[in-house]
């Protein structure tokens, strides 16, 4: 179960990345830098949502239910660690200088 859970979450990231790489920037020219390209917005220009835009979305929706579901399944598992103490350590006093 774990192991399938893991291979969708690796696939959902890498289409994640590769989504997020193919859209456009909001700031795509020198104009937009010193203000030539803006609209009379008060929170700027904003077109409808690009079928990328909404791929994104399902997509980082879906990482974030893997992620999730990993961190549940994972939390029920045995710890390898279990039955093995902690070693705590006294935090040591700074040295004493005499005079």
């Amino acid at each position: 179960m774990i192991i399938l859970l893991i291979s969708i979450h690796v696939i959902i990231g890498i289409f994640l990345i590769a989504v997020v790489l193919l859209q456009t920037g909001k700031a795509g020219n020198i104009a937009d830098v010193f203000g030539g390209g803006g609209s009379m917005a008060a929170f700027g220009a904003r077109g409808a949502a690009t079928v990328l835009s909404r791929v994104t979305t399902v997509a980082a929706i879906l990482f974030m239910i893997t992620s999730l579901g990993l961190s549940l399944v994972r939390n029920r598992q045995e710890s390898i660690m279990k039955g093995q103490p902690v070693q705590q350590q006294a935090p040591k006093a700074p040295p004493t200088q005499k005079k």
